[in-house]
């Protein structure tokens, strides 16, 4: 992790949080003076599970992965991190420590805000109060999908599934660089690394995809979303 200032105003920050926009001047220049920024490294963990949840983080730039610890050193990715996403679990008001770990995918320029200044927000704000509870909630939606797509389909339509969250809701487009590693994209589907390599080759000999160590472009979306549906 390195520093380096980047952002010299929430209030100008093109990758702020949406709902920051909800903040009055006065907050905003609270929020501002109670930051701060990190720089990290592919690989170097941002916030560790189990850890007090202090602060709240802000990504500015790059890509995370959220994911849970599980046992014997197996790890379940639950979330794709980008650019104008808040990062504060619900560990911050249940126990008072993050109930996940995050760790960059890419280089990744991040804030760091007080969690209590969040908490006052919501406290004194009810418009950003509604929206960090509609934000919560998108992702609690999103989390169950992904739980029953884990328990209740086969590999490929779990496969599928993440290939259409990566086109849609972290990339808006139908060709993408493919930013987890295969061992990653296990670990967000529930299944062996060799299985997820066999699966996408399935996937390109009918069609469905091309795609690389780097990049994937989905050439059938009808197939692959009707693959996803099947399970």
């Amino acid at each position: 992790m390195t520093d380096l200032n980047l952002i010299n105003d929430c209030e100008k920050c093109t990758a702020g949080w949406q709902n920051f926009k909800h903040l009055t001047k006065n907050e905003m220049e609270l929020l501002n003076s109670n930051r701060y920024e990190a720089a990290f490294r592919p690989g170097e963990v941002m916030i560790k599970q189990g850890s007090p949840s202090s602060n709240a983080l802000f990504m500015a730039t790059g890509f995370a992965k959220s994911y849970i610890e599980g046992i014997n050193d197996k790890n379940l990715i639950i979330d794709i991190e980008k650019p104008g996403n808040l990062i504060l679990g619900p560990g911050a008001w249940a126990t008072s420590r993050h109930n996940y770990s995050v760790a960059a995918i890419s280089p990744v320029q991040a804030c760091f805000v007080s969690t209590e200044i969040i908490k006052q927000f919501s406290r004194t704000n009810s418009v950003f109060a509604e929206s960090l509870l509609s934000d919560y909630c998108k992702k609690t939606v999103g989390l169950h999908e992904r739980m029953a797509s884990l328990t209740q389909k086969r590999m490929a339509g779990r496969l599928a599934d993440i290939l259409i969250y990566m086109s849609d809701d972290v990339f808006g487009a139908e060709e993408y660089e493919m930013i987890l590693t295969r061992q990653e994209l296990g670990d967000m589907t529930g299944m062996a690394k060799e299985c997820v390599v066999r699966i996408l080759r399935e996937f390109e000999d009918d069609g469905i995809i091309e795609s690389d160590s780097s990049h994937v472009r989905i050439l059938d979306r009808h197939r692959l979303h009707d693959t996803a549906a099947k399970g």
